[in-house]
């Protein structure tokens, strides 16, 4: 037991799931992760997941557009290059409006992609990562972190009692598609 990692309840049924980790939780065992191959309304909470900051990072990366645009505009425009055209003045804002808007929203969606790919470890020749191989296709599981829960018999136990229909033990943190 000392090489193992990870114990892993798979189930097939998302309710069970539900209430597998409502059984950990009730005995204060840890779960490390759980891995779904779809949504599941509540798990958030129920594993206690933080709101994602991923709205904060799209307004500074939007900002960040809005403000290149105003300022490569003004600087053309206003300062370098002042041109009267039909009596207009160098500054009118309503004409920097589209451009301002474009650049927010091209910052923005360059932005939230390089976030997407730091945030969930997807560089580019980077193999992916997963603990097991059908949490992708059609099993649920529960990762629970062998050296903090010292007990695999009660944790063994209580996924059965859950509805686990297999429970393994990972020796290794990630297997990769290699």
């Amino acid at each position: 037991m000392s090489n193992t990692k990870y114990i892993l309840g798979h189930f097939e049924d998302p309710d069970d799931l539900m209430h597998g980790i409502d059984r950990l939780q009730e005995n204060n065992v840890s779960i490390y992760d759980v891995f779904t191959p779809m949504p599941i309304h509540g798990i958030e909470d129920k594993l206690g997941i933080k709101p994602s900051r991923l709205g904060y990072v799209a307004f500074c990366f939007g900002i960040t557009g809005t403000l290149t645009a105003f300022s490569m505009i003004y600087y053309m425009l206003v300062y370098d290059w002042p041109m009267n055209i039909g009596g207009k003045p160098s500054f009118a804002f309503p004409d920097f409006v589209p451009i301002m808007f474009e650049l927010t929203v091209l910052f923005c969606a360059f932005g939230m992609v390089g976030t997407y790919f730091y945030s969930n470890h997807l560089f580019p020749g980077r193999a992916p990562r997963v603990m097991d191989f059908r949490a992708t296709n059609d099993r649920f599981v529960i990762a629970i972190d062998a050296k903090e829960n010292p007990y695999p018999d009660k944790i063994e136990d209580l996924l059965k009692e859950a509805g686990a229909v297999e429970i393994k033990y990972n020796e290794r943190k990630y297997v990769s598609y290699e």
